[in-house]
């Protein structure tokens, strides 16, 4: 097996990683801090489209984490990217915050449930009966789905909440169409982020705390990957998958060293 190359850039998920519940996890601003005066590439990604990265910026400050607003990498943004590539300048009725709506308008799109060339489906805590119709109405008439993120269920105090991948299953229900998912594990979003920054994936490395999305995405993205046990995945866990990440961690505060 080839060695890898030394870790040159990072990218880690947010939730579960960095933090849980709005809370920072121990060790979680040494390593913020270690690869801001590293001066490596880095990214902070999250499949939640419901805040802009500004927004994430000053919410992560608040608890002690300081990342600049350049380096967090939202499915939103990605969602944004890739309608921009494929449709420049089109429309899209969207189900979403401001996260995802101040994204496509920063790429010029048109926001109207008048025949749009999308139907493009976020993460909202607001989820409407009326725009849900809607939403399967235009996908009848031929808007092309696409979805944020394949996550079925979000962390809440609570209890877990319904996420966009179990509203866009309702929705596929009554239209018979799949939507085209953006953010993790499709490793489109990865290879953006990596684009966005500069760097290359065979000297790279992603940390995450689901096997199913962060872990996945980071090795069909060709990245060396480190899970943390802080989050969803459970050690016991990993062997349940047909894949394993480069190595398993009790927490963030294991990979400061590594920078």
């Amino acid at each position: 097996m080839a060695e890898r190359k030394p870790i040159e850039s990072w990218l880690t998920d947010m939730d579960g990683v960095l933090m849980h519940e709005g809370i920072p996890v121990p060790g979680a601003d040494a390593f913020v801090k270690r690869l801001r005066e590293s001066g490596k590439p880095f990214l902070v990604l999250t499949n939640n489209s419901i805040y802009t990265a500004r927004d994430l910026h000053a919410r992560l400050r608040r608890i002690g984490l300081d990342v600049p607003v350049p380096n967090i990498w939202t499915s939103a943004l990605a969602t944004a990217q890739f309608l921009d590539d494929q449709r420049p300048g089109g429309t899209a009725y969207v189900i979403g915050e401001a996260g995802l709506t101040t994204a496509l308008h920063d790429i010029g799109y048109v926001l109207t449930d008048a025949d749009p060339d999308y139907v493009v489906l976020g993460e909202t805590r607001t989820y409407s009966f009326e725009a849900l119709t809607k939403a399967i109405r235009l996908i009848n008439n031929g808007a092309r789905f696409i979805a944020t993120n394949p996550d079925e269920t979000g962390p809440s105090a609570d209890g877990a909440l319904p996420a966009t991948g179990s509203v866009a299953a309702l929705i596929t229900k009554a239209t018979g169409r799949e939507p085209y998912f953006v953010g993790k594990p499709n490793p489109l979003m990865m290879r953006a982020g990596l684009n966005a920054i500069g760097a290359h994936s065979e000297s790279s490395a992603m940390i995450g705390d689901r096997m199913d999305t962060d872990i996945l995405a980071g090795l069909e993205a060709g990245m060396e990957t480190f899970l943390v046990l802080t989050g969803l995945t459970r050690a016991e866990e990993v062997d349940l998958h047909p894949f394993r990440p480069s190595r398993v961690v009790d927490s963030i505060a294991d990979l400061v060293e590594l920078v």
